[in-house]
């Protein structure tokens, strides 16, 4: 072979590995990026790093100056404090029919109902059309308005239909269908309804309703790679360093309210199928959504504010890019100005007793 046939040879083997390596490269750089393991303590060490020998259990030894218990000095819960688990608040009490949004009708009794019987006279079904219907009873030892439980007695009934939600407002089929459910009731219990003229509620329930469509919002923005797609793990890894947990649905993760049981202050989704496939990892993602339904949660959880921070945060640690729905990039700047008119919204939802988060606002808004 000659001199120059050989250098051929070098040279297209030179060029052949160059290929291999850069398509091997490129594979790797556009391969869905995949969730890591999680550090794992050393042994001999606690799950914060610190050695077992230097650690103390949590006490209630008061403080050297005669104050508080040191363990009260701490007021919200700290990731640092191993062993410490945060106290989640009790669920908030389910408020009842509220002149506000409902068409009420009270139901006269002369005689004491036991709740047995009063659950034995409900309807089947809770809704009238398309809006909640609910029977209340005063309950003879609380004095207090209560769906019926058995083994309680009540001096006086009542029912009622929420007269708007997301899907309209009450019309005169879904009030006649209320009517006719509230009366059978009325009649197996031996009661007598005073129903409110249907014309004044129905024009209430469109009032109601258009407030509540000028006033509804529900925020959405995307995040999308731009680069290297993600996996499903990869998301959901990244998304629980920020707070969310796993919804109920594959491909859905929330980000808790302070208070149990309360609507999520905001969601994250992704394609749902990716989740749900054979192998996750190999799933590539390249968009994900945030959104905010405004009317749901409480004002004093700022979730406009965590949404701006948490969209941001992620993009940047994903490689991401914040748009709008439409896919368009969006600066921090953007967000600005949405902010003040959600500021403008919870004052004008203050001044209706339908603050955000509220359950009357959660009932109406949904």
């Amino acid at each position: 072979m000659s001199d120059f046939q050989l250098s051929l040879a070098i040279t297209g083997g030179a060029v052949i590995v160059a290929i291999l390596v850069y398509n091997v490269w490129s594979s790797r750089r556009n391969a869905p990026r995949q969730a890591r393991p999680e550090p794992q303590p050393a042994a001999g060490a606690a799950a914060d790093g610190a050695p077992l020998a230097d650690r103390q259990e949590p006490s209630f030894d008061i403080a050297a100056d005669g104050g508080a218990p040191a363990a009260a000095v701490q007021a919200e819960p700290s990731v640092e404090a191993a062993g410490d688990l945060p106290v989640l608040p009790l669920p908030e009490r389910r408020l009842g029919l509220d002149p506000l949004i409902d068409g009420i009708a009270p139901l006269h009794v002369d005689h004491v109902v036991s709740g047995d019987a009063a659950l034995a006279a409900l309807p089947t079904t809770r809704r009238a059309g398309s809006k909640p219907f609910a029977i209340e009873g005063l309950n003879q030892a609380t004095r207090q308005w209560e769906t019926p439980t058995a083994g309680q007695r009540y001096t006086a009934f009542q029912a009622g239909v929420q007269l708007a939600n997301r899907t309209g407002a009450l019309n005169d089929i879904e009030y006649s269908e209320f009517v006719v459910k509230a009366q059978a009731f009325a009649d197996a219990i031996g009661a007598a309804a005073d129903f409110p003229d249907m014309r004044h509620e129905v024009a209430r329930a469109r009032e109601l309703d258009q407030f509540a469509g000028d006033h509804d919002a529900q925020l959405a923005f995307g995040l999308r790679a731009r680069h290297a797609a993600w996996s499903p793990g990869y998301i959901q890894q990244t998304a629980a360093r920020l707070g969310f947990v796993a919804g109920a649905i594959p491909g859905r993760l929330v980000l808790p309210a302070a208070t149990a049981g309360l609507p999520p202050v905001l969601v994250l989704t992704f394609d749902s199928q990716a989740a749900l496939a054979d192998d996750p990892a190999l799933s590539a993602i390249r968009d994900v959504a945030l959104s905010l339904d405004v009317a749901q949660v409480q004002r004093s959880e700022q979730p406009f504010t965590r949404l701006r921070e948490i969209a941001f945060a992620l993009a940047e640690t994903m490689d991401g890019a914040v748009t709008d729905q439409a896919g368009q990039p969006l600066a921090p700047e953007a967000f600005d100005q949405i902010g003040g008119e959600l500021e403008l919204l919870y004052d004008k939802l203050d001044s209706r007793e339908l603050s955000a988060g509220s359950v009357l606002a959660r009932r109406l808004f949904s």
